[in-house]
């Protein structure tokens, strides 16, 4: 610090005070300096950041002619500090029009903006923090979010690819990136970002309303490959009428089978991450709900034991002293009930054995005993539908017990 004085480098001086927290010598500096340049607008900046004043960046702010982006800058700090975003947004807004290349200025006039709820103004200044700072992950998290906000899942889904580039490490951020990913279509993106998160919360934030959506994407692909290719066997009868026809080449033709074939092969790499994702859930516990994805994700490969494995398990996670007094509960464990007898009586067919019908009139009975105080509801009345079915394809059945 003798250097400094000696040499009279007084700002550098002064910043030395503050760090070695000599108040009360800075602040004795900046008025001596003061008495001989009273219109340094940086002295009396300095003198504000020492007292931690007002006052004193209003002064600077009036002696320089109101042309001291630090003395607003400094100005619209405090009054954000002190809740006042309006004042700090429009306080930012003046700082950035005398000097736009500020560093932090367009984030600080984005965070304002949007205490303020102007989310416009929000957008425009965290675009221009990118714009000079390509590597800003929380800006590009924030356009990503404000995307969100206003519906554009697109901008959205570009904006967190930026933002993931710098932040890696945030599963919030890959959660929102998950979602605006299913937003577009990009399943399979939608789905390494639910991986992200899994891992980085060790499987304990799972968004299952996330995964139903996905479940039923890929539910409707497989509905919609098994549609054509009843369309195309049908079609194949016919074939012979055709022969000339079928042995000129169709460019049109072979571009839509091999868009077809790239569809199948989509949707089979879903499936295969779908499944990923649902055994890690289920091995470190797994709620109802991926329970009863796990069944279906089962169904879709074709395996109906795995399928009825994971729904008993479904309806087993519904079960407990307040189901009978839950009507939500209830009716969620009806639900799992029907698809589980569903299932057996599938299986039943398949394995010519009546073992699984048993199974489902003996868990229909217990489940119609304990449920007398829903007795008026849908989901009851399905139940006990269910239970003759079951129970007239028992008296019908010529099938084997075991």
């Amino acid at each position: 610090m003798k250097i400094y004085e000696d040499l009279e480098l007084w700002d550098n001086l002064i910043y030395c005070y503050q760090l070695v927290d000599k108040k009360a010598a800075a602040v004795e500096l900046i008025k001596k300096r003061l008495s001989e340049r009273p219109y340094d607008s940086r002295l009396w900046c300095s003198l504000g950041d020492v007292t931690n004043d007002d006052a004193s960046y209003e002064k600077a702010l009036e002696v320089s002619g109101n042309r001291s982006a630090r003395a607003l800058r400094s100005l619209a700090r405090s009054a954000y500090n002190r809740g006042e975003y309006e004042k700090s947004k429009l306080l930012w807004e003046s700082a950035m029009a005398l000097n736009s290349m500020h560093p932090d200025g367009w984030f600080a006039l984005g965070a304002a903006s949007l205490k303020s709820r102007d989310v416009d103004k929000a957008l425009d200044a965290f675009t221009r923090a990118v714009q000079l700072d390509p590597e800003n992950g929380e800006a590009w998290n924030n356009i990503a979010c404000l995307h969100m906000v206003k519906k554009r899942s697109k901008e959205a889904f570009i904006a967190f690819k930026e933002a993931l580039k710098q932040k890696r490490d945030s599963w919030q951020m890959w959660e929102n990136y998950s979602h605006v990913a299913a937003d577009i279509g990009n399943f399979s993106q939608a789905m390494e970002a639910v991986q992200k998160v899994l891992d980085m919360t060790k499987k304990k934030r799972i968004d299952s309303e996330l995964l139903e959506r996905i479940m039923l994407e890929i539910e409707g692909r497989v509905s919609v490959g098994l549609s054509q290719s009843h369309v195309s066997n049908e079609d194949s009868n016919h074939a012979n009428s055709f022969n000339f026809e079928s042995n000129v080449a169709d460019a049109n033709g072979a571009k839509g089978l091999e868009v077809d074939s790239a569809s199948r092969r989509e949707t089979e790499q879903l499936i295969e991450l779908l499944g990923k994702i649902l055994r890690q859930i289920v091995q470190s516990g797994g709620s109802a709900d991926t329970w009863g994805l796990y069944a279906r994700w089962h169904k879709l490969k074709g395996d109906l034991t795995m399928c009825s494995e994971a729904l008993l398990k479904q309806v087993r996670s519904y079960q407990g002293s307040d189901l009978w007094k839950d009507r939500d509960r209830f009716v969620k464990f009806a639900h799992a009930s029907l698809e589980l007898c569903t299932v057996y009586q599938e299986l039943a067919l398949l394995g010519s054995s009546r073992r699984e019908l048993f199974a489902a009139e003996m868990h229909l009975k217990s489940t119609i005993k304990q449920a007398v105080n829903f007795s008026n509801t849908e989901e009851y009345r399905n139940l006990v539908d269910r239970l003759e079915d079951v129970q007239a394809a028992l008296r019908s059945s010529s099938l084997p017990g075991a």
